[in-house]
Formats: structure tokens, C-alpha cells, sequence
């Protein structure tokens, strides 16, 4: 194998790699990355083997064929410290050599064929989404997907195919989060996304792009890269049931001043009492030092009688950093029962704090 390619190409192409590689044993296999020079392209996988992906160009000067492997955070220091311009790998007597001027560099490689394999996107059934919406959806769930629960399932996000739409659902079992889209499907059935995965798609995907799937994989294939991640077994909690039927009061709020009260008490304390009066709104910190702090908004509540709710800050500012509208909805019930954040085809359940 032989090439010549610029750097800002192949360093690009390193960059999205590092996160699919096993970096603490640099002596397994999935430390390194699988380079092929074939029909005219350059291919290079990595995984890790619960996630992958192969990234391919035809921006290289070919001088001649093969496959090969080398350490990918190597690989990638090594072309960070290069000028500029083109860079020059050559592998010789199973070594890959990198150069550049007067600048040389090699790495050893393992036996190319000991590399895992990836699962094929042909002959398999494809998800028919719309990229924007998958990537948007992802994005507002994202946060309350729960890290390192025992039950598995938890930590990833459910996709939810139904014939006439598609839920997207997360949970870390104090708030729940729901995106629904409208989407004819064809097949009816439910996956569950690990959170690294999902992290992963909102970096690497922006349009036409192509899901399969089938009963252990989730493939994305779009021109430049193909993306794997194993899926989650196990069952999701009925997220449905955990949704109120039924809602006493909804009120309309301003995002951006909720935004600044609340980050205002949060200096002070991560949980937060809000209080809804006829024509204010106030919020206080709940903190068991003496420290305090306090601030209000005017606005029409239509509360008779105060209205008290109390709340981990970060769930609240979560939602708000993940809707693009000006106002949002708010449906409460009594404070010590579950409230709803909602915004167009977006909820999200919050258990509150018990005071």
C-alpha cells in the first residue's frame, strides 16, 4: 500500500475515529485502525466492537493498493504534528511508514485479517426517517438518558416504530423525556440506542442518510461514512403509562427569563422551589446552608392561591436548551405529583422534589 493524501483529509477522517477505538490496551486489535486502498478509495474502520464506523474517500493519490493496520491515536498524534500539505504512507515488511519532507515516521502494524468484521447494510430492512428529525429528536432526549443503571435498558434511548409515527423516548427514572414524529412505516417494531452511540450520530450525520437494522445492529450509511452500534437487549419501561392523562392546569412561559432565574438560584443551589402567585413567579433556592438566594418574574399565572413546585434545576434547563421556540408549556397537577414540560412534539416528565 501507497498514498499520498492532504492533511487536513486524513487528520478530518482520524478525528471521527478516536472515539470508536480502545485505548487503554494498545494491545488488542481495536486500538488500531483498519486501513484499505481499493477501487480507486481509501477506506478506514474503527471499532470497538459495540460501535463502528468506516469512513471512505476518493481524495487520495493512489500510487498502490493493500490493507494494512496501525494504532489510531498514534496514527492521528503523529499527523497532527505535520505541516500543511501532503502526507506520504507506505507500508513495508508490515510497517507502516508516514512522511512528510524530511519527517519520518513508522508505526507497527497487526495482521489485518484478525480485525473484527462490520455487518452489512444490504438485503437488510431500512428505517424510512427523515434524517433532520431523527438527528433533532436524538438531541432532546439525549439528556435524560440514565449512565451506568443496572437495568441495562436504561441507558440507551428507545426508538418506538408505530404505523403512522415514530416515538423516541428516554429516561434516568426521576424524568422522562418523549420526542413523537408523524412517519408512515411499513414494519412495526422497537430498538433501544446506547447513549455513546447516540452521541456519536448527532456528530457524525446531518442529511441523506439510510438506517438498517436487524436483531442485533443498528446500521446509518450515508456517501461518506457507515456506522454501526449493537443495541440494547431488554425491555423498555411502558413509557406511555408514566405520561399524566390528565392535566389541571397548563400555563405558557418565556424561556429565556426562566432560563436567567433559574441560572441565578443555581449559583447558589441545584434544586429549586418555584412558586406561581396571580402575577408573579418566584424562585428560591433549596439549600440546607444559610445561604440564599431568591428572584421573581411578573407574569399572569392565574393562581388563586400559591402554587408550589420544587425541582433539580438541571432537568428544567435541560429541556429549555433543547427547544428552539420562544415559550413553552407547563402542566402541573398538584406539586408533590409529576409536572410536563412540552413544547410542539416534545415532553418531558419531571418526579418533583418532595419538600
Amino acid at each position: 500500500m501507497k498514498i499520498t493524501i492532504q492533511k487536513s483529509i486524513i487528520e478530518n477522517i482520524l478525528v471521527h475515529t478516536q472515539p470508536f477505538l480502545e485505548k487503554k490496551d494498545t494491545s488488542q486489535i481495536t486500538s488500531h485502525l483498519l486501513i484499505d486502498v481499493s477501487n480507486s478509495k481509501l477506506s478506514i474502520k474503527a471499532t470497538d466492537y459495540e460501535i463502528g464506523l468506516l469512513v471512505s474517500t476518493d481524495k487520495v493519490n493512489i500510487i498502490g493498493n493493500g490493507t494494512v493496520t496501525a494504532n489510531g491515536k498514534k496514527l492521528l498524534d503523529i499527523v497532527r504534528i505535520l505541516k500543511d500539505g501532503d502526507i506520504n504512507l507506505e507500508v513495508k515488511n508490515d510497517t507502516l511508514y508516514i512522511s512528510q519532507s524530511h519527517s519520518n515516521f513508522k508505526l507497527p502494524t497487526f495482521s489485518y485479517s484478525e480485525f473484527p468484521s462490520f455487518p452489512a447494510y444490504e438485503q437488510k430492512p431500512r428505517i424510512m426517517i427523515n434524517s433532520h428529525s431523527l438527528i433533532e429528536s436524538l438531541k432532546k432526549i439525549t439528556p435524560s438518558i440514565d449512565i451506568n443503571n443496572p437495568k441495562f435498558e436504561l441507558n440507551g434511548a428507545l426508538i418506538d416504530i408505530k404505523e403512522d409515527s415514530i416515538n423516541f423516548a428516554s429516561t434516568d427514572t426521576r424524568r422522562l423525556a418523549v420526542v413523537n414524529i408523524e412517519n408512515k412505516n411499513s414494519d412495526q417494531l422497537s430498538i433501544i440506542i446506547p447513549k455513546k452511540a447516540i452521541i456519536e450520530i448527532q456528530k457524525l450525520f446531518f442529511d441523506n442518510i439510510e438506517l438498517y437494522y436487524d436483531e442485533t445492529n443498528l446500521i446509518i450509511h450515508s456517501e461518506q461514512y457507515t456506522f454501526f452500534t449493537k443495541l440494547i437487549n431488554g425491555k423498555f419501561p411502558e413509557y406511555s403509562r408514566i405520561i399524566p392523562k390528565e392535566i389541571s392546569k397548563t400555563l405558557t412561559l418565556p424561556k429565556a427569563i426562566m432560563i436567567e432565574s433559574i441560572k441565578q438560584i443555581t449559583t447558589i443551589s441545584s434544586d429549586v422551589k418555584i412558586t406561581f402567585l396571580d402575577n408573579t413567579i418566584t424562585f428560591e433556592s433549596l439549600s440546607d446552608d444559610n445561604i440564599e438566594a431568591k428572584t421573581e418574574i411578573s407574569h399572569e399565572t392565574g393562581f388563586s392561591s400559591p402554587f408550589v413546585i420544587a425541582i433539580n434545576s438541571r432537568y428544567l434547563l435541560d429541556f429549555l436548551n433543547s427547544i428552539n421556540s420562544s415559550e413553552f408549556d407547563i402542566g402541573l397537577n398538584e406539586g408533590n405529583l409529576p409536572f410536563v414540560l412540552s413544547e410542539g412534539n416534545f415532553k418531558t416528565v419531571v418526579m418533583p422534589i418532595v419538600i
